[in-house]
């Protein structure tokens, strides 16, 4: 029987809280998938909003089954990228929310009422939703947020601990490498205009923003572009740093955390507010009408922080080849538990010098494994 550290237990009681923290999200929208008008003052609005309300019933579910690979067997199996890359959205998606929150009830409790620079009282929601129902749904991203984050990172910290522990200098001078850089030139220009545009929206400005919006915006909306602006900065700044190798005795987790957190934030954020907003081709009041300045910002944060995944899924694919070529071994680990690293180990210092010997196969096998653990 394996004995759980501390750590285990966090790890597992973070995954259960972020699963009990979906009920509530998932049992409203269930609700109103089938036809019940929980919460809702407009029913004729909600039920514009069904595709909409799908995907976010989906996208939670998604977070469920997330949280739970985390603690159960299957997940220490699972290849990298197949958790990689929703883990990658929705730490973007709630930890934007998690900073969000608090800076918008400071602004509120510095500045009074709900009330954005140029905008309205802003105290309608989509959908004519009362107001219990924000406190619920965003109650719960914040606590799923909290402890889905925790859950990963004491997940990553087991399974990925070689590349936590490594430092930026140990990324390999390969021969994509000015491909790497070129790429993140082009995400540096346009997370620039991202940060620009988004900085503009959040001081008041109302230049490429649809009238009616404008109008009615709240300071929480203020706040989330005030939010994503510095995202986009933080984002390249922390993928520049590891392209261009800047102060390689650092350790690789500190600008790669940023960059993981900000780049998913840009493309989550991006993504969903260009489905939400940024494809109404029909509308009725001209005052809805999105300009094209509003889903142009989106595709532009979107591609930003592709971007960023490309290059730092290039870069760290490329030193776990470089050091399964380099060691023979897979040195990050390929279990959750350590113990694939101490058996392999325990087995060269047994074997004789011939049989220590790679063969291609269990080389190629090698370096499949070095692969998968770099994420």
């Amino acid at each position: 029987m394996t004995t759980k550290t501390p750590a285990d237990r966090v790890r597992g009681a973070a995954a259960w809280t972020a699963v009990a923290a979906t009920v509530p999200y998932l049992t409203l929208k269930l609700l109103w998938l089938t036809g019940h008008q929980v919460g809702v003052d407009d029913p004729a609005e909600m039920d514009k909003l069904w595709l909409v309300n799908l995907l976010t019933f989906g996208m939670d579910a998604i977070a469920v089954l997330l949280a739970l690979s985390f603690v159960r067997p299957w997940g220490r199996r699972a290849p990298a990228g197949l958790l990689a890359f929703p883990m990658w959205v929705a730490t973007g998606l709630l930890g934007t929310i998690l900073v969000a929150l608090p800076l918008s009830a400071l602004a509120t409790l510095l500045f009074g009422a709900e009330k954005a620079p140029g905008g309205g009282s802003g105290n309608q929601g989509p959908g004519g939703l009362d107001d219990w129902v924000f406190v619920v749904v965003y109650g719960g991203f914040s606590v799923q947020g909290l402890a889905l984050i925790t859950a990963f990172l004491l997940y990553a910290g087991r399974r990925w601990a070689g590349l936590l522990r490594s430092r930026i200098g140990d990324l390999p001078d390969s021969p994509t490498l000015t491909l790497q850089r070129a790429l993140s030139g082009v995400a540096a220009v346009l997370a620039l205009g991202v940060a620009a545009a988004r900085g503009y929206w959040a001081a008041g400005g109302a230049t490429g923003l649809p009238v009616l919006f404008a109008e009615e915006r709240s300071r929480s909306a203020a706040v989330l572009d005030g939010v994503i602006a510095v995202m986009a900065v933080a984002a390249v700044t922390a993928l520049l740093a590891l392209v261009f190798r800047a102060r390689p005795e650092r350790r690789l987790r500190v600008p790669l955390v940023v960059a993981w957190t900000a780049a998913g934030s840009l493309f989550g954020w991006g993504s969903w507010q260009l489905v939400v907003f940024g494809t109404v081709t029909d509308v009725t009041d001209p005052r809805k009408a999105v300009p094209g300045l509003m889903p142009l910002v989106e595709t532009a944060q979107l591609l930003t922080g592709l971007l960023v995944l490309v290059v730092g899924a290039i870069a760290l694919v490329e030193r776990a080849a470089a050091h399964a070529t380099t060691d023979g071994t897979a040195t990050d680990g390929t279990t959750i538990d350590g113990t694939a690293a101490a058996a392999r180990a325990g087995t060269r210092g047994a074997q004789t010098p011939a049989a220590r010997t790679p063969t291609p196969r269990s080389t190629v096998a090698r370096t499949t494994a070095a692969v998968e653990s770099a994420g």
